[in-house]
Parts: structure tokens; sequence; C-alpha cells
């Protein structure tokens, strides 16, 4: 629907939106430039990211949560798994009780380059957050969640 047609209380929803598919394409076009440096397929390289963001926050992922994270099937997310260990960018590893469970850590040499091409993301993220009162980040975090689990919720639904 055309902007214009918009009532007033769709419009703050609509430019959230918007931003958020803003954001979504940048973060996607700065994930595309980690593929290129090193020399990796995007997905590949998306996939490396999002194993190395859960390993930094301290719940690194499984195959499977993987392959949901990206909308993968299992055999296409077992393939992308081996082209990232044949490069040692990824490491899998039995440390659940459970041995059957894989946990994917980061490859040795991996994580210090890394860290480095995605500073300057990091760096602005920061200097950006840090001008504004932390309620009010809540508040978005908040928002986020919220929106995140609601999403998450529309496929189980079925198409209209």
């Amino acid at each position: 629907m055309p902007q214009s047609a918009r009532s007033d209380a769709e419009a703050p929803a609509a430019r959230l939106l918007e931003g958020l598919r803003s954001f979504g394409a940048n973060y996607t076009e700065f994930t595309r430039r980690f593929a290129d440096w090193l020399g990796l397929h995007p997905s590949d390289a998306a996939a490396l990211a999002e194993i190395l963001y859960a390993e930094d926050n301290g719940e690194p992922m499984n195959p499977s949560q993987l392959a949901r994270r990206m909308a993968l099937t299992s055999g296409a997310t077992t393939n992308l798994v081996n082209r990232l260990e044949n490069l040692g960018y990824v490491v899998r590893s039995r440390e659940h009780s459970d041995r059957r469970i894989v946990t994917l850590r980061s490859g040795e040499g991996i994580e210090e380059p890394a860290r480095r091409f995605f500073a300057p993301l990091s760096e602005c993220v920061d200097s950006l957050v840090a001008t504004y009162p932390p309620e009010q980040i809540e508040a978005f975090n908040r928002l986020l969640r919220q929106l995140h689990d609601e999403m998450g919720r529309l496929p189980d639904q079925p198409p209209p």
C-alpha cells in the first residue's frame, strides 16, 4: 500500500519496518563484503557470522540451530559446515552430556580476523548506542524482542 494511503496510526509501524528493512539490507551487504574478504560464498559467510555471534554470546549453536537460523535443510547445513570445517573456520565438538549433540565452534584462525573485520561496525554501534539514554535503548530492545517473537509465530500460520 502506498505510504500516502496509510493512516496516521500505521505510519510509525511502516517507518519502523522500513528502518528494519534498510538495516537488514545494510547488514547483508556488510556480510557479503565479509564473504568477499574471506573468499567465501555469502551464505557460508553469513553462517560463519552466526556461529561466531552465538559463540561470543556464550551460547554456541549446534547444526540444527544453524539450519533454522539460515533456513536450510539438514543436508544443506551439513554441506555448509563441512566447507567451513575444511577451511578451518569451524570446528565440531562434542561437549554436551548427550554425545550425539554437536556444538559448532570457531576455528583457531578465524576469530581474530573476524573481530578485525567487524570492529568498525561494533565501534559504530557502540558509539551510536552511547548517545541514547539506557531506558530508551532497553525500550527499543524490548520492541525488537517482541517483534522477533511475533514474527517467529507467523510461519506457523497458513498463508492468506
